[in-house]
Order: C-alpha cells, then sequence, then structure tokens
C-alpha cells in the first residue's frame, strides 16, 4: 500500500535529490502496510513529482528526533522547533529508494477531484495505472 504526502515543492525537491532524507510529521498513516510514500508537490507546482520507499518512521520526542535526523533533515532547526512547537511527539520517516516520475503526474490521477490532501491519503496500486 502506498500514502499520498502533500509537501512544499522546495522539500519535495530536495527529498528527490537526495538531501532531505527524513520527511517529518505531527501525525502518522495508521495503516502499517504502508511501504511507500507518493510525493504530491504542492502549489504552485501541484502535481506528483515521485514516490519514496520507507526504511522506517522514527517517533519520539521532538528533542530526540530531532538529534537523530539533523544532518539529513533538510529542514533548519528553527523550522523544526517552529513545526512541533507544543507537540510531545514527532515523527521522522526515514527516506530509501527514491524515484523521480519522468512527467510530473497530476492529482487526479490518483484522487478523483484533486482535492490535496491536508496531511496524507491512501492510495492503492491500481489508482497509479
Amino acid at each position: 500500500m502506498k500514502v499520498l504526502l502533500s509537501i512544499k515543492p522546495e522539500y519535495a525537491e530536495k527529498i528527490l535529490q537526495g538531501i532531505k532524507r527524513y520527511e517529518f510529521r505531527k501525525s502518522l498513516f495508521k495503516n502499517p502496510h504502508v511501504k511507500t510514500v507518493v510525493l504530491y508537490a504542492t502549489l504552485p507546482l501541484g502535481k506528483v513529482v515521485g514516490e519514496f520507499d520507507i526504511e522506517t518512521v522514527l517517533s519520539g520526542a521532538p528533542n530526540v528526533i530531532w538529534s537523530e535526523t539533523h544532518e539529513y533533515s533538510g529542514i533548519s532547526k528553527v523550522f523544526f522547533n517552529a513545526y512541533f512547537h507544543g507537540r510531545e511527539t514527532a515523527h521522522a520517516i526515514k527516506v530509501a529508494r527514491v524515484r523521480r516520475y519522468e512527467v510530473p503526474l497530476s492529482l487526479n490521477k490518483f484522487i478523483p477531484g484533486g482535492n490535496a490532501p491536508q496531511s496524507y491519503r491512501y492510495i492503492v496500486d491500481d489508482q497509479l495505472g
């Protein structure tokens, strides 16, 4: 199973380039069978640009997660702290094998009506066909 994540274009590009090796989330998808993340680069791009396999997911206190991931976070500590302000738990999805789509795809191919999810949306492989 795959999950589509809405990600700012600059961070999606950093993931595709191998600079950002962790994607941070305040909350996680609950399905343990998700093995792949499909990257929807939000507006102004507004396209599905690639995907990556999940190596592992780290969860813990934000300061602990930062100390384990900062070298390949692709974001500043200021941004990280602002994002997780007031939260007891931070989640870091560790990026494994990355695949950039040759041609970015329309969100309509994955979600009828093309409304981007606020955080994530499950997708099944036949939605990719």
